[in-house]
């Protein structure tokens, strides 16, 4: 997994390298500065000429600003780094993701990707610039300032024998201590973002049945609950700061104690030796704490590394197969012996033992109740789902021999969800096809009854559609949504209850422009109404994932007591006209 985060460094090499070499120097100079410091005060107490005096302290002037330089050029360097290998690492995970089938969508939830993609990514770049800088900074200010100590110091230097390890040990509990806590509030993130997904997503339901207050406190009690965490561990973790500074202040006391006695007995230690000697007790120090901080945030980034391994490493279910196949010859669909399961785990079949065929430019309307399978079935003919048993062909051709891409793009799909990006309506309709005229585009609306509306906004087709559509009604978003499909002009059309927000005679009205805008395409139409479907060339009643009946409108009447049910029932109410 190591690995593959480090390919996300890529063209960030560069700055990536010239950290650590800046780290390197600036290490170097900082740990020079108390050396020369404690031979200049020595020089002057034993009574060194000013040209001397000015000498070195240039040097040091020289050195400080080469510290500073160094740090500073890191610092850009690093941050650099840090950005372009988090900017990789999403890239990477998004191309993954994208390239997931359903079926590995629905293992994972949509808050949890989320949350992967922004705050397991955030903890992994704070890490990854721990590493290139102070994971390597704090390493060398340690071994340097220890050296020079022993150097400076002599047997004054023992204080460190005995510092240390109390430090070491006490970091080492307390980030143990801290790291389940921290381990907790990732898998917690998880539920946070989900409920505010929720809210946002069904922000009119929630305000509907008057449930703000219910939402809040769901909200407030997730986010109670990783604040409890964070506390906890936080708490634990703020015991690094009086540690240090209890190690830091014996430290000192020894050094000031032993020190001075050592001075005044006319030892081989003086009092420039002293002062380099608390200052690189400082710089020992520190950098132990600074690397307690490293260890808790890379242990932090462990988890979140692993749950990012889980996106990265996932395979797609549905992949291209060898020597694909890459071109649909025409809208033929046959289903042979198909059943189909969700998943593996599942007890019970969406559809058993499914056999059709539907005949090039073939309209084809689908009737059937909540959980028939009406769905389920579309879903197979552009691979969205793989079936369990038998097989789908388009064109002649089993739907697994095909390029992903080919066939995809020979099927065009329109939800009954419908959904609309960010961006304008001419922007929106080019999904459909991006190299359509603006000549083309304003047909497909016409034919989708879209164009009307459209032109009645200030903007017309430059008029801004929010995420998700918001600003404009259900109907009006699903015309949208067919005129993008016409505009693919597919072999294979599919609208999956795409009508139901519009009014009976506008529906009318956008199957007569399939009729003559898309004649040899073979359109599927799945629809509560009977109005939606009786004028095609073939009408399947689905029940429990079986066929339950099929025929024209005429025969249906005659030989189904559902289809003729379903009839009857309409034709009393008075339909469903609804205007959107």
């Amino acid at each position: 997994m190591f690995k593959r985060l480090a390919s996300c460094v890529r063209e960030y090499k560069k700055p990536t390298l010239l950290t650590l070499l800046f780290i390197v120097g600036e290490a170097i100079a900082e740990t020079c500065i108390p050396f020369l410091t404690a031979d200049l005060v020595n020089r002057m107490k034993a009574g060194a000429e000013l040209r001397d005096i000015l000498s070195t302290g240039g040097i040091l002037i020289l050195l400080a600003c080469l510290s500073l330089s160094f740090g500073g050029i890191a610092g850009v360097t690093c941050a650099r780094a840090s950005s372009g290998f988090a900017k990789n690492l999403r890239s990477d995970m998004l191309a993954r993701i994208n390239a997931y089938s359903f079926e590995n969508v629905d293992k994972f939830s949509s808050a949890s990707l989320v949350t992967r993609m922004t705050t397991d990514v955030s903890n992994v770049q704070m890490a990854f610039m721990m590493i290139i800088r102070t994971a390597i900074r704090c390493p060398l200010m340690f071994i340097f300032s220890i050296v020079m100590a022993y150097i400076m110091g002599g047997a004054l230097a023992t204080t460190f024998v005995i510092v240390v390890p109390v430090l070491l040990f006490g970091l080492f509990l307390i980030s143990r201590r801290a790291m389940p806590a921290f381990h907790r509030v990732f898998r917690k993130y998880d539920r946070l973002n989900e409920s505010i997904e929720e809210n946002v997503r069904a922000m009119r339901v929630v305000k509907g049945f008057s449930r703000e207050e219910y939402e809040k406190k769901k909200f407030a009690g997730a986010a109670d609950d990783i604040r409890r965490d964070f506390t906890r561990a936080e708490s634990i973790v703020a015991l690094n700061s009086p540690l240090m500074y209890l190690c830091l202040y014996f430290n000192m006391i020894f050094i000031l104690s032993v020190g001075s006695r050592l001075a005044i007995t006319g030892s081989e230690i003086d009092v420039g030796q002293m002062s380099a000697m608390l200052t690189y007790g400082m710089q020992i120090l520190m950098s132990l704490m600074m690397l307690s901080f490293i260890y808790v945030m890379l242990t932090m980034s462990a988890e979140s590394i692993q749950r990012i391994g889980e996106v990265l490493t996932e395979e797609p279910v549905i992949k291209n197969p060898d020597s694909p196949v890459r071109t649909v010859k025409d809208g033929s669909v046959d289903f042979s012996g198909v059943s189909f399961k969700y998943s593996s785990e599942a007890k019970k079949y969406a559809l058993e033992d499914l056999t059709l065929h539907i005949a090039p430019g073939m309209t084809v309307g689908i009737l059937g109740g909540t959980g028939s399978g009406k769905t389920s079935l579309v879903q197979l003919i552009p691979r969205l789902y793989d079936v369990t048993a038998g097989s789908v062909s388009v064109g002649g051709v089993d739907v697994r021999r095909y390029d992903l891409d080919t066939l995809r793009g020979a099927v065009a799909m329109v939800l009954q969800k419908n959904l609309l990006f960010s961006g304008t309506i001419r922007e929106n309709l080019r999904w459909g096809n991006p190299d359509a005229t603006d000549a083309e585009l304003e047909k497909a609306c016409r034919l989708a009854q879209a164009d009307e509306f459209i032109r009645s906004f200030p903007d017309r087709y430059d008029t801004k559609i929010e995420q998700g559509g918001t600003n404009v009604s259900g109907g009006q978003k699903q015309r949208l949504c067919i005129a993008r499909a016409l505009l693919r002009r597919p072999k294979v059309l599919i609208l999956d209850d795409s009508t139901s927000a519009v009014d009976t005679r506008t529906d009318s009205l956008i199957r007569a422009g399939f009729s003559s805008y898309l004649p040899e395409t073979t359109k599927i139409i799945i629809a509560q109404r009977v109005s939606s479907v009786m004028d095609a060339d073939l009408i399947l009643i689905l029940e429990n994932g079986r066929i339950a009946a099929s025929g024209r409108h005429e025969e249906l009447l005659a030989s189904s007591p559902i289809y003729r049910e379903i009839y009857e029932q309409q034709k009393t109410g008075g339909g469903d006209d609804e205007n959107a």
